[in-house]
């Protein structure tokens, strides 16, 4: 059969509740995305406000200010401010590496707190600045927070919840992603109103408060009983493993944990080890997620929201108001993905999702490919809504499929020994392409102009065929038990076992 559609063998089910310790455990956890949103969301804003243009890119500020001098589509290309932007995805590049082995020696818990200290640092840094260079160490020390964070979160939502509730809740963090990037639009558009030029200061410095969030959740969390097993503390593990089952008979699951740490500790090289042929299938179903989920455009488009609209023709707070509606719609989408996940599955998400952002991305591609021409425009105020409508189309598809399942499939596919340098690996590749398109998307925007959508378009179609032929399913399947019931089924992966 094609793709995941081949049946799983039948699975180990171990018995669980869903106790409080487990949903407060994974909410308080799961602000590490409410930071990382934070970030993707705030600096689009404040990249849009004059006064904070003035002071750090006075080239693209005199571009701004001055009707005709510039395209439509050209008159935020500069490379300085694409670099504002993407350096913190760099810096998490790199910090995700360092992360991996502080999940694995030091556990999930101290390096979401690591994450935490680095989210604070960032915030009061990138609030106080006062010239280019500490702004861009400002935005590096939070992309180390997002290295950490993201390597580290996942991870622990998918080995402390339930299997028949592990898709809902790793999305939580997926979520808080989402709810960051709408609480940065929201306050981006309250900050834009401020006179005397220092608005963009207090949007900066409100990320204060989903720091603090993490760095406290981080302090009161326990880890993870697979972390704690792995790193020798079987009793710890087997009594963290009762409370948060709610159940005293956990043997059946805790012997699974075990013998799994035994392979984990046989591992010494885990970065050599992960390329070997076995691993192979969810490392490169982790590589291409990360990649199919930049090149949807995404990013660009939540990056740079209140840009791309003030580029289409909307005036300052409009398109700020857009960007809103958008971080809003991504939020509701979310929640349609932590009900559906663990009922109808993956795949079917995914494949939906591609046909939905196809088509939405056509629509924008054509409307402003007639409409809104280099230096003149003739965009219409119900052909603007109809553009908005089409944005807000293809984040609602993005929001319940390749956002949350992106990061959610790669933390519960890889095993135990490999768990941890592969969620690296999935973090440093995210990062590595989302640089890539924070860096690129303005240039391309300008020499592309209305084709970007229809290249990000072609990049969906390609995802569509990758995920009905090559995505096997993994809801309700126990994350130890993922190469045996998941890979070694699949038409294609099986081959990579012996």
């Amino acid at each position: 059969m094609a793709g995941g559609f081949a049946p799983a063998a039948s699975t180990t089910t171990f018995e669980a509740r869903i106790t409080p310790l487990v949903i407060i455990s994974c909410i308080l956890a799961s602000t590490g995305g409410l930071m990382f949103g934070f970030d993707v969301g705030i600096s689009g804003g404040v990249t849009s406000m004059p006064s904070f243009l003035k002071k750090f890119f006075p080239v693209v500020y005199r571009r701004t200010q001055q009707p005709g001098l510039e395209s439509n589509y050209c008159k935020y290309d500069n490379q300085g401010l694409q670099w504002f932007t993407s350096s913190l995805y760099i810096a998490a590049l790199i910090a995700t590496f360092l992360a991996s082995v502080t999940t694995r020696r030091l556990g999930r818990r101290l390096t979401m707190l690591i994450a935490g200290v680095f989210f604070l640092l960032g915030t009061v840094l990138n609030t106080a600045a006062v010239n280019l260079a500490m702004l861009i160490i400002g935005r590096l020390l939070l992309g180390c927070g997002v290295g950490f964070a993201n390597q580290a979160v996942p991870v622990f939502l998918s080995e402390i919840a339930p299997t028949r509730i592990r898709g809902a809740l790793n999305i939580l963090f997926q979520l808080n992603v989402t709810i960051g990037i709408l609480f940065a639009n929201l306050i981006n558009y309250g900050t834009a109103k401020i006179t005397g030029g220092w608005g963009w200061r207090l949007s900066f410095g409100l990320g204060g408060i989903p720091a603090s969030m993490l760095t406290i959740g981080s302090l009161i969390v326990t880890d993870s009983p697979n972390s704690l097993i792995e790193r020798g503390y079987l009793d710890e593990g087997k009594s963290v493993l009762r409370r948060i089952r709610g159940i005293e008979n956990v043997e059946p699951e805790y012997n699974e944990l075990v013998e799994a740490s035994h392979v984990a500790k046989a591992v010494k090289a885990p970065l050599k080890d992960v390329l070997l042929r076995k691993y192979r299938p969810p490392l490169v179903i982790a590589i291409l997620l990360q990649i199919f989920q930049q090149f949807t455009g995404i990013n660009a488009i939540m990056f740079y929201a209140p840009v791309l609209f003030r580029s289409l023709g909307f005036g300052g707070d409009a398109s700020l108001y857009s960007a809103v509606i958008t971080g809003a719609v991504n939020v509701l989408s979310t929640l349609v993905s932590i009900y559906s996940v663990d009922k109808i599955g993956r795949r079917m998400l995914l494949l939906e999702a591609c046909v939905q952002m196809f088509l939405s991305q056509v629509v924008i591609a054509i409307v402003l490919g007639f409409k809104l021409k280099d230096n003149t425009s003739d965009l219409s105020k119900g052909f603007a809504i109809l553009v908005v409508v089409m944005v807000c189309t293809f984040v609602s598809s993005f929001a319940w499929s390749w956002g949350p399942l992106g990061w959610l499939i790669p933390s519960e596919t890889f095993p135990l020994e490999t768990r941890s340098i592969g969620q690296s690996v999935t973090v440093s590749v995210n990062m590595l392409f989302t640089f890539v398109i924070a860096q690129a998307f303005l240039s391309m925007l300008c020499h592309l102009k209305y084709g970007i959508f229809l290249f990000f378009s072609a990049w969906v179609f390609i995802m569509g065929l990758f995920a009905f032929f090559m995505l096997p399913e993994t809801k309700n399947v126990p994350i130890e038990e993922m190469t045996d019931k998941v890979w070694r089924q699949h038409w294609y992966w099986k081959r990579f076992f012996d």
